[in-house]
């Protein structure tokens, strides 16, 4: 008996544990900053508890500033259409999204657009984050 109580001890606090590492929109992003990134994928990271896709934006100079665009988890990618090859470095795509709150080169994302004109939500289920689901 005392077993299985320690093992559901264990268990819940390592839920609580995990639940409370994950962030809420407001806590890194800006709503109030929104940006539209076109630029070229360099690399795509299919990990929890975000994705993140790494492009390169060029600026009006030449010089090209690297972003990294936080979007939902990859279930929830893979749900809402893309696959590991639907970014794969090289790709132009069209981002719209909310930048961090510390000016960084990172936003949440909400939306991309690739190259064949197909748009697909970025954005996590979160609450607070401007534009959820329900567009």
């Amino acid at each position: 008996m005392k077993a299985a109580a320690l093992v559901l001890f264990l268990v819940l606090a390592l839920a609580v544990k995990t639940a409370s590492a994950h962030h809420a929109f407001a806590a890194e992003f800006d709503a109030k900053k929104p940006v539209k990134l076109k630029g070229t994928v360099t690399k795509m990271e299919w990990i929890n508890p975000h994705a993140w896709i790494h492009i390169d934006v060029k600026k009006p100079d030449g010089t090209v500033d690297e972003w990294m665009i936080e979007a939902g988890t990859p279930n929830t990618l893979l749900r809402r259409g893309f696959t590991k090859d639907s970014l794969k470095a090289g790709t132009e795509v069209l981002v719209d999204g909310y930048q961090s709150k510390d000016g960084s080169l990172r936003a949440n994302g909400r939306d991309i657009t690739l190259p064949n004109g197909q748009t697909l939500f970025l954005g996590s289920s979160t609450p607070d984050a401007p534009y959820s689901d329900k567009k």
